[in-house]
């Protein structure tokens, strides 16, 4: 019986020194963390000495952009306004109501093509340009044969001239982070629209009269255009290189706004 005790306590021994020697020596282990695109790889040992030894890892993005890319049916929503050179008599007279003229445009396709490792890119596409100008001054009232402006006696409850372009983009494209879909970039250049559509538009108590003429406007717009692209963010501006009138008034046009498209 004593025999068979001795043997137990060297037993229960042996156990609780080969425990401390599991809990306070960690043969290997790890720890992997992602953070964006990197990967941290975290891994611990001791041997009588405690170190850490940590591993960084960047992750090989999956997105390979292609040398042609086609993004459709691209929305913009923005703001329409004029630098109104009219001599100063005219100036107030013109004045819009800046909430409520806007601008919206739909184009129908735009490419980029690579021009430089996919940092420098072309592009370029087709849509159309909607411009809405509220008048504070709802007098104001266009008329045909001969084409002339004029301070109408009546105050229209709403008063406004809307002008449609059709209209081809090109600009050079500064992407700085080529191998994400959504990254950082610039892009400039020109615009060249043709107008097919212009009206003024009154409302009164509910009822809406529109009056349809080229009220003396250039047919063709050409404009300064830039592109701003701030990850999934996207804002664009316009600037025309005249006045949208042919004589007379001289009022320079500009939009910006927010763009709504893959890239």
């Amino acid at each position: 019986m004593k025999r068979m005790l001795i043997l137990l306590t060297g037993c229960c021994f042996a156990l609780t020194t080969l425990a401390q020697t599991d809990t306070t020596g960690k043969t290997n282990e790890s720890d992997t963390i992602r953070v964006g695109g990197m990967i941290i790889i975290k891994k611990g040992q001791t041997n009588g000495d405690d170190y850490e030894e940590v591993t960084v890892h960047h992750r090989k993005s999956d997105y390979k952009p292609s040398n042609i890319s086609t993004n459709w049916f691209i929305f913009d929503f923005g703001f329409a306004n004029y630098n109104d050179r009219s001599s100063d008599s005219t100036g107030s007279i013109f004045d819009l109501r800046t909430g409520k003229s806007v601008n919206v445009n739909i184009w129908f396709f735009m490419q980029k093509l690579n021009v430089y490792k996919h940092v420098v890119n072309l592009k370029y596409g087709l849509g159309i340009e909607t411009n809405n100008y509220h008048y504070e001054d709802t007098r104001v009232t266009y008329l045909k044969n001969p084409n002339t402006v004029i301070l109408d006696t009546i105050e229209h409850d709403k008063n406004k001239l809307a002008v449609d372009y059709i209209t081809i983009p090109l600009m050079l494209n500064f992407n700085f982070t080529p191998s994400r879909e959504e990254g950082f970039g610039l892009s400039v250049g020109v615009s060249a629209g043709y107008r097919y559509s212009s009206r003024q538009k009154f409302k009164d108590d509910g009822d809406v009269n529109k009056n349809h003429g080229s009220f003396n406007l250039e047919p063709w717009k050409i404009s300064y255009i830039a592109e701003l692209q701030f990850g999934p963010v996207k804002f664009y501006g316009s600037y025309a290189s005249k006045s949208m009138f042919k004589s007379g008034l001289d009022q320079v046009p500009y939009n910006v706004g927010i763009r709504f498209s893959n890239w």
